[in-house]
C-alpha cells in the first residue's frame, strides 16, 4: 500500500491537465482521510489502507475526468462558511466574496431586510447572515434540489435565513434594504462553457440570452417595486457586462451606480441604490 506522500505525489504528477494539481489532490486527501492540511505534513509516511487508497483512486480519476473538486468532496468553502455542493447548484467562486464585501461598506439600517436572488448553494446570504445577525436575510432559488441544499445549509449552519422556492420576485413580499444576486450571465455560444468547472455545472444557473443579460436586465427591470428608498441592489455579472449593467441600472432610475472589480482585476459586481424619498 501506498503512503500519504506517495499517493500524494503520485496523484499530482497524475492531474495534468488541472491548474492547483498539488491543492486538487491534498484536498481529495483531506476529504477520504478526514484530516486537515497540516495533518498531511505532519505525518507523510503514514500508509493508506486499502479501503483509503481504493477510494482516493476513484476520486483520482473522476477529477482527471474534469470533475470539479467540490462536486467530488461535496464541500465548497465561502467566506469561511463550509457549504455542502451539489451538481444542481453553481459551486461558489471566491470572486462573489468581492459582492460581500461590498455589503460590508454599506450603511444600512441596523435591523436590514436582505434578499438574495437565486441563491443556489445558498453562499451569498449565508454570508451576509454571518456578518449581520440582526438582519432579516431571505433567499430565493427556482431549483428544487438547489433549495433544499440552500435549506440544509442554512440548518447545518445554524444561520437563521428564509429560503423560497421561487423564481426571481414572484413569490417574493414586502420590501428589501438590500437586493443581491449572481444570476445567470454567460452567452449561449460562449466556448468557455466547454471548458474546467462549468461543464460540470447546470446550465440554468449559467447561461442567460440576449448574450448573456437577461436574467441582469429583469432584476433590474423589478427590482425597484421591492427596495425601500435609500435601498442597493448589487449584481455579479461577466468581466465584459460592467458597463451594459451600469447603463441600464442608471436607465432605471438608479444612483449613485459603481462597480468593483474581482480577484483577477476585472469588473465583476455592478450595483446601484434607489432614490430616497424627497425631502
Amino acid at each position: 500500500m501506498s503512503s500519504v506522500s506517495d499517493w500524494l505525489n503520485r496523484a499530482q504528477t497524475s492531474l495534468t491537465d488541472s491548474e492547483s494539481p498539488r491543492a486538487d489532490a491534498e484536498l481529495l486527501l483531506m476529504h477520504v482521510l478526514d484530516v486537515n492540511r497540516a495533518w498531511l505534513y505532519t505525518w507523510p509516511e503514514k500508509p493508506l489502507t486499502e479501503s483509503q487508497q481504493d477510494s482516493l483512486d476513484t476520486l483520482l480519476a473522476r477529477r482527471i475526468e474534469g470533475h470539479p473538486i467540490a462536486h467530488l468532496t461535496g464541500v465548497r468553502e465561502f467566506w469561511s462558511l463550509p457549504l455542502r455542493v451539489a451538481p444542481s447548484t453553481l459551486i461558489p467562486r471566491p470572486d462573489t466574496e468581492t459582492l460581500i464585501e461590498w455589503v460590508l461598506d454599506l450603511d444600512l439600517p441596523d435591523a436590514a431586510r436582505a434578499i438574495d436572488l437565486g441563491t443556489g448553494t445558498g453562499a451569498i446570504a449565508l454570508a451576509i447572515k454571518s456578518e449581520y445577525p440582526a438582519w432579516s436575510v431571505e433567499a430565493v432559488e427556482f431549483d428544487a434540489d438547489a433549495h433544499a441544499l440552500a435549506k440544509n445549509n442554512a440548518e447545518r449552519l445554524e444561520l437563521d435565513i428564509h429560503v423560497i422556492h421561487g423564481s426571481w420576485f414572484e413569490r417574493v413580499v414586502g420590501q428589501f434594504d438590500l437586493i443581491v444576486s449572481n444570476p445567470p450571465y454567460i452567452d449561449p455560444d460562449d466556448h468557455h462553457l466547454a471548458e474546467g468547472d462549468v461543464r460540470f455545472e447546470p446550465a440554468s444557473a449559467l447561461v442567460a440570452e440576449q448574450s448573456g443579460l437577461a436574467d441582469l436586465f429583469h432584476i433590474i427591470d423589478h427590482a425597484p417595486d421591492y427596495l425601500k428608498p435609500d435601498g442597493w441592489l448589487l449584481l455579479e455579472h461577466g468581466y465584459d457586462q460592467a458597463k451594459a449593467v451600469c447603463d441600464y441600472l442608471r436607465q432605471k432610475g438608479f444612483v449613485n451606480v459603481q462597480n468593483r472589480c474581482d480577484l483577477g482585476g476585472n469588473p465583476r459586481i455592478s450595483g446601484g441604490q434607489l432614490p430616497g424619498v424627497p425631502e
